[in-house]
């Protein structure tokens, strides 16, 4: 006998699937167990909701490739839906009846990674009382979805590059491995390109996972998709409220920056808090989150900055020379410099722009006006 043939006596099949059979759940994480010891599994079905062009075309992507078992990496920031196409692209695949399995990476300890992924056997360290199997195993036929990867650290890198070429992997403490047979969907709000170039993730795994790319695009970007999301966590909560269109296009304005988690998490509350079946903009106030300060200044898309815009306006100007100041053209050039830039930072939405200056829609709406820069969009 062959040294290949040798190796491959030693390479034990998962035990929940073998040639013939339905693949099925693994038994080390059936019912009974303790919630730590069992995987993130998906219960009912994903949706996707929205009709803007962005969301139209990732269902439309998902469709496309949720047969492949190409490996799938979804980019976007927090709370973008980033779960809901991995959980899609699971349901739609031919894996579908088999188990969909998460793991979030950032959320495990660095020392805990590897057991986690690829199981341990009794004793390998302390605590391991008994052999667990890991999400590998345990997704076996189905999906493995690696949530937020690019944070993983870089030792595990390299030992998950290694279980995604050989579709191998060995428990901690083990000595024999394990075949594994599964589609791995990763997810990062993390700009992997600039991670790899500043040494923190591993170009070799990123080419690996990056086969297909979807990106998430964040709601602040698809304001039409915000009543319908309304709509479908109310349905969700049960609990019989009703934004107003009123509300609804308050809603429609706001930057959004914890995206579709955030908008969910305000529902919630309004399902909570509020007296009544229906809530006016009246009550937004006390529902909504301020939007948190960052540490620096976010990008001007435009290249168009106020500061520099006020600074022009302002340097040609002394202060208060012997010939004075023209105050009113000061500060009406002041107040268009602001103002564009806002609505270059909301794609021209009045809403959005009013919420950005601190300004209801009303009064923005007249102030643009009276600065002759007529309003293009509600």
């Amino acid at each position: 006998m062959g040294a290949l043939s040798r190796r491959s006596e030693m390479v034990r099949p998962c035990p929940a699937f073998s040639a013939g059979q339905k693949a099925k759940q693994v038994p080390a994480y059936s019912a009974g167990r303790k919630a730590r010891e069992a995987p993130a599994v998906s219960a009912g079905e994903a949706q996707l909701v929205g009709i803007s062009p962005a969301i139209t075309a990732i269902r439309a992507e998902i469709e496309t490739v949720a047969g492949s078992g190409a490996s799938v990496l979804i980019t976007g920031p927090s709370g973008s839906g980033k779960d809901v196409v991995a959980r899609l692209l699971h349901q739609r695949s031919p894996r579908a009846a088999a188990a969909f399995v998460a793991l979030n990476c950032a959320a495990v300890p660095a020392e805990l990674l590897e057991s986690e992924l690829f199981g341990h056997e009794q004793g390998a360290f302390t605590g391991a009382v008994k052999a667990r199997a890991g999400r590998f195993e345990a997704a076996h036929g189905g999906t493995l979805f690696l949530d937020e990867v690019g944070d993983m650290p870089a030792a595990m890198q390299a030992k998950l590059l290694r279980a995604l070429e050989t579709r191998v992997v060995e428990r901690v403490g083990g000595m024999l491995p394990v075949a594994v047979d599964v589609r791995v969907v990763a997810a990062t709000s993390v700009d992997l390109e600039a991670a790899i170039a500043a040494g923190r993730f591993r170009a070799d795994l990123f080419y690996r996972l990056d086969v297909i790319h979807i990106a998430m695009p964040p709601l602040a970007s698809r304001p039409e998709d915000v009543p319908l999301l309304v709509e479908h966590f109310l349905a969700r909560s049960g609990c019989g409220l009703r934004f107003t269109a009123a509300a609804m296009d308050e809603l429609a304005g706001w930057p959004w920056p914890g995206n579709v988690r955030e908008l969910r998490n305000l529902v919630e509350r309004a399902a909570v808090h509020h007296r009544g079946e229906t809530l006016g903009p009246e009550a937004l106030p006390r529902l909504l989150r301020a939007p948190l300060r960052s540490k620096a200044p976010p990008a001007v898309p435009s290249g168009f900055s106020p500061r520099e815009a006020a600074a022009q306006a302002l340097a040609p100007v002394p202060l208060l020379g012997p010939n004075g100041v023209d105050l009113k053209q000061l500060l009406s050039d002041l107040e268009r410099a602001y103002i564009r830039e806002a609505l270059a930072l909301s794609g021209g939405t009045i809403a959005r722009s009013a919420r950005l200056l601190g300004l209801q829609r009303t009064t923005l709406i007249e102030k643009m006006r009276r600065l002759d820069m007529e309003p293009r969009a509600a």
